[in-house]
């Protein structure tokens, strides 16, 4: 088997990307602290060609040297927003019809493999604080909690992977599997 060369991936360039399909998600940072996975979930969102990013408390803002390491341009691409606070980007996406999600360990939270997107929903999905996870305020206003099945010692993902795992979910359920 061969691997791919760079110039055999026919990706498409950030023009191209602005105008293509989107994936009917928002990722919502509530407060991630290292922008080292900032980076990393701005690349991820990339690569599953979410609508937005939206940025919320002290989760750092493009452009910076630090997001750059691990979003390898992916902050280009990928449209994004910052608000004061996890609940101002709660607000106006409810207001422009999204689904409000919590990705956490919490009282009766679905667990991912159970959960359906549905056809024309759109959803926000928000991932917490490398440390406290999401916050209660935010907790409060969800629509829906979802929870990562896990099976190790562990208590918890890093948000990256998190991420990762979550947007491929959705991917799969929404247009791989359509």
């Amino acid at each position: 088997m061969r691997k791919l060369k760079l110039d055999e991936l026919n990706r498409v360039s950030v023009t191209e990307f602005k105008k293509q399909d989107k994936l009917p998600v928002a990722v919502v940072l509530d407060n991630v602290r290292s922008m080292h996975n900032i980076g990393s979930i701005f690349r991820t969102s990339d690569g599953f060609s979410v609508q937005q990013i939206c940025l919320c408390g002290i989760t750092a803002q493009p452009p910076h040297r630090e997001i750059e390491k691990t979003a390898l341009g992916a902050t280009q691409s990928v449209n994004w927003a910052y608000f004061d606070t996890p609940l101002q980007a709660i607000e106006q996406l409810r207001a422009d019809g999204y689904l409000i999600i919590a990705i956490e360990q919490a009282e009766n939270s679905i667990m991912l493999n159970e959960f359906a997107p549905k056809p024309g929903e759109k959803y926000a999905l928000i991932f917490g604080n490398e440390v406290n996870g999401v916050s209660d305020e935010v907790m409060e206003k969800i629509d829906v909690c979802i929870e990562i099945p896990q099976f190790g010692t562990k208590h918890s993902f890093n948000v990256v992977v998190s991420a990762g795992i979550v947007l491929w979910d959705f991917f799969a359920k929404m247009i791989a599997g359509s």
